[in-house]
């Protein structure tokens, strides 16, 4: 991961390991008191990453909330807000959507090189086009937001994107909140798809910290071991 981003990933699932369940409203996993857990972890990273069907199912502002948060940000140097980034293979979006709407901050989409043209037109108004190879190669996409000096990378979802990084072992951190319930719908979308991963039986992730937070629980994973 030399020169690259640090890529944390924050997610939500129930018990069984869903984020989401089949109805229209978003379902909520988690409480106020982690959802400002999580607005602190944005305020410490450059970028937040989320894929191009988490905007148009969820629709996300992707902003830190906290003013004094961002008055935080401004006082180190930095923008207020982190860029935002989305991937999309098929370049369905809509400039209209919260990601490109809410806030100030810099929005990159990253896409394949056939479609650059025509995401271009759709959103160039409102945020940059990157091709980043065909079909798109995530090392790319990191290589690229290195150069724009982004040194802490969030994902947030969905499970297409959380999957894609983590069987290309580009992941440093989890950050996983575990509601107390269970969905048990098979059509739901999960943590992650089927897929062959770095952290394995035989090559496990180490746990960092374990916090109750009201009646959820963090675990926070580091994809290597710990040294020093």
């Amino acid at each position: 991961m030399t020169g690259r981003p640090y890529v944390l990933f924050s997610v939500a699932m129930s018990v069984d390991g869903y984020i989401d369940d089949m109805r229209d409203a978003r379902l909520m996993l988690s409480n106020d008191e982690d959802f400002d857990r999580v607005d602190e972890v944005r305020a410490s990273v450059d970028a937040i990453l989320v894929g191009a069907n988490t905007i148009r199912r969820d629709n996300p502002r992707l902003l830190i909330r906290s003013v004094q948060r961002q008055q935080q940000r401004v006082r180190r140097g930095i923008a207020p807000q982190p860029i935002k980034v989305t991937l999309t293979g098929s370049g369905d979006l809509n400039a209209e959507a919260r990601f490109f709407t809410a806030g100030d901050s810099e929005k990159i989409v990253y896409t394949h090189d056939p479609v650059v043209a025509a995401v271009r037109e759709a959103v160039a108004s409102v945020a940059t086009v990157v091709g980043a190879g065909t079909p798109i190669d995530l090392r790319v996409v990191l290589d690229d937001l290195a150069e724009r000096k982004v040194e802490r990378l969030l994902v947030e979802g969905g499970a297409t994107i959380l999957t894609q990084f983590l069987t290309a072992g580009l992941v440093d951190e989890i950050q996983l909140v575990i509601a107390p319930f269970f969905v048990g719908d098979a059509g739901a979308p999960r943590f992650v798809h089927p897929g062959r991963f770095p952290q394995d039986a035989a090559h496990p992730m180490t746990l960092a910290e374990t916090r109750q937070i009201g009646n959820v629980v963090l675990l926070r994973y580091l994809m290597r071991a710990e040294t020093g």
